[in-house]
């Protein structure tokens, strides 16, 4: 029974009456998806306690609207695990089809004792985070530096598809 829904809701709808059909751009519609993972990380102030192996790995969704969404798991910048969900938005720079400027704002979920007050606003383990990139693409291939905060850059590079 939930197969033949699943099939009768794919299938296309038979129009009442004939004449053109007009079709509806969707701005949200996923343009394309990425999967990046970090390959060097360099902290401006750097600590005894710090690490700079990330083991980053993002996926990203593209909308036609320049707007994106995505997830990134990675060790934050004392080795425990942290998660970052958010929504951002990328610019062209200066109508360039390589290079752009993207922002991405959301929640940044893992640093925990003694390390939770090593990030703003993370009195209930999440904290809201703001991302700013500079990023470099061509064909398949994704490179950006990722900016955290004032403390960090990380270098990912991936694919997108």
């Amino acid at each position: 029974m939930i197969a033949a829904l699943v099939i009768s809701c794919s299938l296309p709808a038979q129009a009442e009456e004939a004449g053109p059909v007009e079709t509806v751009d969707n701005p949200w519609s996923i343009d394309g998806w990425s999967i990046q993972t970090s390959i060097y990380t360099k902290h401006f102030d750097p600590e005894p306690d710090h690490v700079n192996d990330q083991n980053l790995i993002g996926v990203e969704a593209y909308f036609r609207n320049q707007w994106l969404g995505g997830l990134a798991v990675f060790d934050n910048s004392f080795g425990q695990p942290s998660q970052f969900l958010y929504m951002g938005r990328s610019w062209r720079l200066f109508g360039s089809e390589y290079w752009h400027f993207k922002l991405m704002g959301g929640l940044l979920h893992g640093y925990k004792e003694p390390y939770e007050d090593k990030i703003p606003l993370n009195q209930l383990g999440v904290a809201p985070a703001i991302v700013p990139a500079l990023g470099f693409r061509y064909k398949w291939f994704i490179a950006e530096a990722n900016l955290g905060g004032l403390a960090v850059v990380t270098v990912t590079a991936g694919v997108r598809f």
